[in-house]
């Protein structure tokens, strides 16, 4: 486990299992959403976020969290050798969600390029701009994708978790301890 993927639908809790787990293993964090989103919410390309990500996941170890399979397509979990899926309930990403936008909000948190959320996020009928409405529409999709990667032969050398409750989130990283050579690894 050193080359790690963690995959999970947007307010999953991924960017908070992988930060705590790449620390733990003492490796690089890398948040595709932090490589993706530019100043005033402009994207990247697909080639320039491809360019970056390939540059970022260059060494030996490392997390990789997000999903952004449509720009990036097999990058990532073709240099990982493990995918960490965190699949809670519909209902739990869905208040994850809320209670996120809800607090980056009232905080004026600076996100990535120096975004903050605005009211819109919350406003499901805006579509693809609020997060409720990503979170929701794309929970189905996500969990369809990741249920049919586990039994791709293109992902054989993956070693798949998947994470569903607080506590199996909380049984993993408790597995995740050093090993005798000063690196850590999974127990």
């Amino acid at each position: 486990m050193q080359r790690i993927s963690v995959v999970g639908t947007s307010g999953s809790g991924k960017s908070t299992l992988s930060r705590r787990l790449a620390d733990a293993l003492g490796m690089p964090h890398v948040e595709l959403d932090a490589l993706h989103w530019g100043p005033d919410w402009a994207a990247a390309t697909a080639g320039d976020l491809q360019q970056l990500v390939a540059e970022a996941t260059r060494g030996d170890a490392w997390v990789v969290d997000g999903n952004y399979e449509s720009k990036l397509g097999r990058l990532v979990w073709d240099r990982a050798d493990t995918v960490v899926w965190v699949d809670p309930p519909r209902w739990l990403v869905m208040w994850r969600s809320l209670t996120r936008v809800l607090g980056r909000i009232l905080t004026r948190e600076e996100l990535w390029g120096s975004n903050r959320e605005s009211w819109r996020a919350l406003m499901f009928w805006r579509g693809e701009e609020s997060i409720l409405w990503w979170a929701w529409t794309t929970y189905p999709q996500n969990r369809r994708r990741n249920l049919a990667a586990m039994d791709d032969p293109a992902n054989a050398h993956l070693t798949f978790h998947r994470l569903r409750t607080t506590a199996e989130v909380e049984r993993f990283l408790a597995g995740v301890d050093r090993d005798t050579t000063g690196r850590r690894s999974e127990r």
